[in-house]
C-alpha cells in the first residue's frame, strides 16, 4: 500500500506543476460545482451568478467595492424627483459585431424584466412603469414611485442584457490545455471601444477552479489559489482552521436572512403560535458562540435594522424575557398540543452540507429538545419541514426582506396583509408614508411566523496578500473583472 503522506506530496507536486503552468495568471478557488459553467436562465447559483457578471454586461456594474459603475451604459442622469433614469448607451458593438442601439438595449431589458415575474427581484422592480427609447444610444426608465437602490438592482447578474443569447463581456470563457476555466478580459477595440495602449500590460488572465468547500481551502493554503471566494456560514468552520491566523480571511459586512423557513404547515407547525414557539425556543446567543466570530449579531427581526428605511419603532422581540422564560412558554405550548391528543412527528430541517451546517444543527436540536421537540437533518434540496436559508441582502432597504417574503415566493406561509402594505409603500412617493407602510408590513409578516430569524448573514473569502481587484463589501460580491486588472 501507497503511504498516504506519499500520495498527498504526489498530488500537491501535481496542483505545483499545473500552477506553475499558468504564469503570470491569477488562480481562483471557487466553492461550488463546475456545472455553473453551463447554468443559463435566471435562476442561478452563486457560482453561476459571478460567472454572468464576468461574460453579460447590463447597463451599469459593480466594482470590487460594490460601488455602481458604468457598463453598457457610459453615463446616467435621475429626474422627475427620482421617477426618471436616463440612461445613455457606450458606443459599442454587440457580441456579432452589430453596433449597440437603444431600441436592441431596451427590447432586451423589457424581456429581462418579463423573465423575473414570480421571483423577488421582480417585485424589486415593481415599480419601473416603462422603459422607453428617447434618441439612438438613449433610453429612459420612468417609475410609478422613486426607487433609490434602481441602479444597484439593475447591477444585479440577473440584469444583465442579451443579444441573441450571447452576451457583451467584458471578459471570455476558454478553457487552457490542462481544462482549466480561462477567464480573459476582451480587447476593447473587439467590443467596438477605443483601443487601450496599456491593455497587454495590465491586463491578466483568472483561472477558475470549482471545488468542494474543504478542496477550495486546502487549495489556497497549500499555495496553489491566490482568492478563494464563495464562503458562507456552513463552511465558515474551515477558515477558522486555516486562514484566521494568517490574515487571509475576509469577512463582508453583508446583512440579509439567516434562519429557518417554514416549508410545511402539516400539523404542529399549522399554527402561527407553534411556529412563534420554535422562533422563542432558539438560544441566538449560543448559535452565535459556536463560531466564536467577534462582532457577528443574532436577531429575531425579519428586517435589518441597519436599512435606510428603518422607523425604529419595531425593535427584538420578546424583550425582557430571559431565554429560559422564553423556552418555557415555548414547552408549554408543545405540551398543550400533546396533551390534546395530537402528536408532533420529528421534523426535517433542510440544511446545506458543512461544519458550520452542523453547528447550527446541534444547537437547534438541543434547543428544540428543551421544548418537547426532536428534530432531523436533511439534505439541502430534500423535501423538509424547515429550511435553513441564508441569503445576503442585494440592497439596503426593507423592501429587499419584505420581498424575500412575500406570497408571491414563499408559498408555504406568508401574509397577504404585508404584501399589501408593501404594495401600497411602493407606490407612495412620500419617504416617511412609504416607511410607516413598510413598518405596518413588517409587523404583519413578523406575526405569520413563515420565517424565523436567527442572525445576519456571514460572507468570507481567503485573498492573498497583494493581491489586487479584491475588496470586502456591503453586498459580500466579488466581481471578476476588477481582479483581471493588474495596478496601473
Amino acid at each position: 500500500m501507497i503511504p498516504r503522506h506519499a500520495v498527498m506530496t504526489a498530488l500537491a507536486l501535481a496542483l505545483g506543476a499545473c500552477g506553475q503552468s499558468r504564469e503570470g495568471t491569477l488562480e481562483i478557488a471557487v466553492m461550488g460545482n463546475s456545472s455553473a459553467l453551463k447554468e443559463s436562465g435566471q435562476r442561478l447559483s452563486p457560482a453561476a451568478q459571478l460567472l454572468r457578471s464576468a461574460t453579460h454586461e447590463g447597463l451599469v456594474s459593480f466594482d470590487e467595492q460594490g460601488r455602481v459603475v458604468p457598463a453598457l451604459a457610459d453615463r446616467w442622469i435621475v429626474t422627475d424627483n427620482g421617477q426618471s433614469y436616463i440612461f445613455r448607451l457606450r458606443d459599442g458593438t454587440w457580441p456579432d459585431g452589430k453596433r449597440i442601439t437603444a431600441d436592441a438595449a431596451a427590447a432586451a431589458l423589457r424581456k429581462t424584466i418579463a423573465g423575473l415575474k414570480g421571483r423577488a427581484l421582480g417585485l424589486d422592480l415593481a415599480a419601473i412603469d416603462e422603459v422607453r427609447v428617447m434618441a439612438d444610444r438613449v433610453i429612459e426608465i420612468d417609475l410609478s414611485a422613486p426607487v433609490p437602490e434602481l441602479l444597484i438592482l439593475l447591477a444585479q447578474p440577473e440584469m444583465a442584457l442579451l443579444w441573441q443569447g450571447k452576451g457583451t463581456g467584458p471578459m471570455a470563457k476558454g478553457q487552457d490545455e490542462e481544462g482549466a476555466s480561462i477567464f480573459t478580459l476582451i480587447p476593447p477595440e473587439q467590443r467596438g471601444l477605443p483601443k487601450q495602449p496599456d491593455f497587454a500590460r495590465r491586463a491578466r488572465k483568472l483561472a477558475l477552479t470549482f471545488a468542494s468547500p474543504d478542496k477550495a481551502v486546502s487549495l489556497f493554503n497549500d499555495g496553489y489559489a491566490d482568492v478563494l471566494l464563495g464562503g458562507r456560514i456552513d463552511t465558515l468552520p474551515l477558515a477558522g482552521s486555516i486562514g484566521l491566523t494568517r490574515g487571509n480571511v475576509q469577512l463582508d459586512p453583508v446583512i440579509g436572512l439567516f434562519g429557518l423557513m417554514v416549508d410545511s404547515t402539516q400539523g404542529f407547525l399549522g399554527a402561527s403560535a407553534n411556529r412563534e414557539a420554535l422562533a422563542m425556543a432558539i438560544d441566538r446567543e449560543a448559535v452565535i458562540g459556536r463560531f466564536n466570530i467577534g462582532g457577528w449579531q443574532g436577531t429575531t427581526r425579519v428586517v435589518s435594522p441597519d436599512v435606510e428605511d428603518d422607523l425604529g419603532t419595531i425593535g427584538e422581540r420578546w424583550q425582557g424575557m430571559s431565554i429560559e422564560q422564553r423556552q418555557d412558554q415555548a414547552a408549554a405550548r408543545v405540551a398543550a398540543w400533546k396533551d390534546a391528543g395530537k402528536a408532533i412527528p420529528t421534523l426535517n430541517i433542510a440544511m446545506p452540507a458543512g461544519p458550520g451546517s452542523r453547528r447550527v444543527f446541534d444547537q437547534l436540536q438541543s434547543d428544540f429538545a428543551r421544548i418537547g421537540l426532536s428534530i432531523r437533518r436533511v439534505g439541502e434540496r430534500d423535501r423538509a419541514d424547515l429550511r435553513l436559508v441564508d441569503i445576503a441582502a442585494r440592497y439596503g432597504r426593507a423592501t429587499w426582506f419584505l420581498n424575500q417574503l412575500s406570497c408571491t415566493v414563499q408559498k408555504a406561509v406568508c401574509s397577504p396583509v404585508g404584501d399589501e402594505r408593501v404594495a401600497e409603500a411602493r407606490k407612495s412617493i412620500d419617504p416617511a408614508a412609504r416607511a410607516a407602510l413598510l413598518a405596518e408590513a413588517e409587523a404583519e409578516i413578523t406575526a405569520a411566523n413563515g420565517f424565523i430569524p436567527i442572525a445576519r448573514p456571514l460572507r468570507w473569502s481567503m485573498v492573498r496578500s497583494g493581491t489586487s481587484g479584491f475588496a470586502a463589501n456591503p453586498w459580500g460580491w466579488h466581481p471578476l473583472p476588477p481582479m483581471a486588472w493588474l495596478p496601473r
